[in-house]
């Protein structure tokens, strides 16, 4: 029986009942200075007894527990003994242990309920010559202290949970946060590489097309093109070397990073796409200033992207660029005049060119469309936030690239 007891329980229970044991058999012996047994001691032994074996269940039926363990001490109580801390030591171990796995309110309840059975029964049937303060205060005092050590450890445990919890949740969105970084710079590089690709592969197919029609009739102009193709090329390169560069550069904080492209160099990209056939012509409004790198990038490829987007399938030759900058917002506006109708309707409404310009204008907090223009053509809109600065007399310039 024994053996079946420890492989049911425990080793640990069956040592804790018996250690409380070991200290309540003592009690049953204990009387008043001075006055012989009032009550022989084998009744509280096997009272104390039964409840030690109430304590192997303190942790699976922690009420059961604490319940047989008040009605064993208000027997031994009502039998005559005096109520000591020995005697009560099962009884302040069942109400640690409820005190541990309950709520505030169930440990004070079992616990009250006890001191209200426990002291009315040792005042009634207590050694009269025992003095009050053990009959009342001692048991009371015995009794409060397990259920506030417990709900104490309760409470600490549940508030090295919940920091815990916290923490895993903080390492949780820092991974998420981490991954998301690592997804936004990827597509942001996609980007970028669409946009360069795209850009110098169309003028470089049209270059490389206009010296083949031209090499048997006229050689020195394909000779010409030729060359401005080993331009456009070597530009290309020039561009993917500083788009790979950023990764290279957030591997080695102290490299110097590669430079980025901007409004500064719309004359340039303007310029390339006359060997395309495409005359774009750049006008600006309002006071221009220096933009945050990000959204002088996004605004860069942003007309990069629209006039290539001409070039490819638009039946016209010109397109215009406007800049108009307001107190906090820079609007971008690449048109294209009207061509055929079969050709408007041949224009792309949406691709990765599209999807990729509107990214970019979300990604820098502002918003693009695109469509048709009512009288003919394609129209591209993109508004960029700016911080704030003072309103300035607005000026206009324009120039055409031809």
């Amino acid at each position: 029986m024994i053996n079946n007891l420890l492989r049911r329980f425990g080793a640990a229970d069956a040592a804790v009942a018996a250690a409380a044991f070991a200290c309540s058999l003592p009690g049953t012996l204990i009387t008043l200075p001075g006055q012989a047994p009032e009550v022989p001691w084998w009744p509280g032994a096997l009272l104390a007894g039964l409840s030690c074996i109430a304590l192997m269940w303190r942790r699976t039926r922690p009420r059961i527990t604490v319940a047989v363990t008040i009605a064993c001490a208000t027997v031994m109580a009502a039998v005559g003994y005096v109520l000591t801390v020995m005697l009560l030591g099962p009884l302040m171990a069942a109400l640690h242990s409820l005190a541990v796995r309950t709520d505030r309110k169930t440990a004070n309840a079992f616990t009250f309920t006890g001191i209200a059975v426990l002291l009315p029964t040792a005042l009634i049937a207590g050694p009269a010559h025992e003095p009050l303060i053990l009959k009342l205060i001692g048991p009371a005092a015995w009794l409060l202290l397990p259920t506030s050590l417990g709900t104490a450890s309760r409470l600490r445990a549940a508030h090295l949970e919940a920091v815990q919890a916290r923490a895993e949740h903080a390492e949780r969105s820092r991974e998420q946060e981490a991954r998301n970084r690592v997804t936004e710079e990827r597509l942001r590089i996609a980007r970028d590489l669409h946009d360069v690709v795209a850009h110098h592969l169309v003028l470089a197919n049209m270059q490389a097309a206009a010296v083949v029609r031209a090499l048997a009739s006229r050689p020195e102009e394909a000779k010409k093109i030729a060359a401005e193709l080993t331009g456009t090329t070597a530009s290309a390169m020039r561009e993917l070397k500083a788009t790979v560069g950023l990764l290279r550069h957030a591997s080695d904080p102290d490299e110097p990073p590669p430079p980025t492209a901007g409004l500064a160099q719309l004359p340039d990209l303007a310029a390339s796409f006359r060997h395309a056939g495409l005359t774009v012509t750049l006008t600006s409004e309002g006071e221009p200033r220096p933009l945050p790198a990000g959204t002088d990038l996004t605004a860069y490829r942003i007309v990069q992207e629209a006039l290539t987007n001409v070039t490819k399938h638009a039946p016209t030759g010109t397109a215009e660029v406007r800049l108009t900058y307001a107190h906090d917002l820079l609007s971008i506006t690449i048109t294209n005049s009207a061509g055929t109708a079969s050709a408007d309707r041949a224009f792309p409404h949406s691709g990765y060119g599209l999807i990729g310009m509107r990214e970019r204008a979300h990604a820098a907090g502002g918003r693009l469309r695109a469509g048709q223009r009512p009288r003919g053509g394609f129209e591209v809109v993109a508004e960029l936030p700016l911080r704030p600065i003072p309103l300035e007399e607005p000026s206009a310039k324009q120039y055409t690239v031809p």
